[in-house]
């Protein structure tokens, strides 16, 4: 296996790539509401490609559907571990106030 006797310098490292230039992405204008869009993708703001509704709206519809149920569920277990917390600590006063009284 071959092994670089030095190593590259800057200058001709930095030569080398000076040809990695990023591109500006090609964009269009929708034919239907006159958005900007990326060429050869839907349009986010009507949902047409090439002037033809496009279906995706039921999928869309459907995974949203799906995902509240999931964030819901988690937000109830968020939600029922400070109230279990709230009741131990009523628990506590209550107990600490009938030792007051005992006490007395």
């Amino acid at each position: 296996m071959a092994v670089p006797k030095k190593r590259t310098g800057h200058a001709a490292q930095g030569s080398r790539r000076a040809n990695w230039k990023a591109t500006k992405p090609e964009t269009t204008k929708c034919p239907n509401c006159g958005e900007t869009v990326l060429t050869h993708t839907v349009c986010t703001a009507c949902g047409t490609y090439k002037g033809q509704p496009v279906k995706l709206a039921d999928k869309a519809a459907a995974a949203a559907a799906s995902e509240p149920a999931k964030k819901a569920t988690k937000k109830s277990t968020k939600k029922a571990a400070p109230k279990v917390e709230e009741a131990k600590v009523e628990e506590k006063v209550e107990e600490v106030k009938s030792e007051e009284t005992t006490e007395e």
